[in-house]
């Protein structure tokens, strides 16, 4: 495990930033992606709420030089294979099964599972898991939660994502235990329709100066 422990950490620390994406026409994905690459933010989310969500990963993996295309909301081992295949670098889960931990076990491609209790995080430790994600974020306690975890589960690392924006990002990312935020915030639907690239490369730069 440490060594996908180690890959998935290289894709996290890239930014402060992981946007989190909901892409409901493929053809936005690449210049979306080129956005929010030119701002600072490579590693992007891509997550599979939508039916244009594999063809958008298969784009951005093929056609943006810097991005690192991962794949969220992957719920079960079909879409985590479906994943992989589109290109996707890292897959992210809103919570974790054991069919997830099986699947990934069987790829080189690092899986972010999901936690929001201390139990569902000492499972993943047991399974050698340290890096997770914390969601929903906000609903399931907030940063004061997450900072309470941190002394008794000591060398678990997490991305909180759900409800996190400019505004209460930095509360996150000063505490020790974590190592990247995701967030919508960079890439807001008004701005994507209008094909607002700048706008939207404005609100990555933005993000990305939340760095140290």
């Amino acid at each position: 495990m440490s060594a996908k422990t180690d890959k998935l950490l290289s894709i996290l620390k890239l930014q402060p930033v992981v946007p989190v994406l909901v892409i409901d026409d493929a053809a936005t994905a690449v210049p979306l992606a080129r956005a929010l690459v030119a701002g600072g933010l490579k590693a992007i989310e891509i997550t599979l709420r939508t039916q244009a969500a594999l063809d958008a990963i298969r784009a951005v993996a093929a056609e943006v030089e810097g991005a690192v295309a991962g794949a969220g909301t992957i719920l079960d081992a079909a879409q985590f294979e479906q994943a992989v295949e589109a290109g996707s670098q890292f897959i992210v889960s809103p919570g974790t099964t054991q069919e997830l931990i099986d699947v990934a076990n069987d790829h080189e491609v690092p899986l972010l599972p999901g936690a929001a209790t201390a139990s569902e995080v000492m499972g993943l430790r047991e399974e050698g898991y340290q890096v997770m994600k914390f969601f929903p974020a906000e609903q399931a306690g907030g940063a004061a939660y997450l900072k309470s975890l941190s002394s008794p589960l000591a060398g678990t690392l997490f991305c909180p994502t759900g409800g996190i924006s400019l505004g209460n990002a930095r509360d996150y990312l000063s505490l020790p235990n974590v190592v990247c935020v995701g967030g919508s915030w960079v890439a807001p639907k008004e701005l994507v329709a209008k094909g607002d690239w700048a706008g939207i490369t404005k609100l990555a730069a933005e993000a990305y100066g939340l760095k140290g």
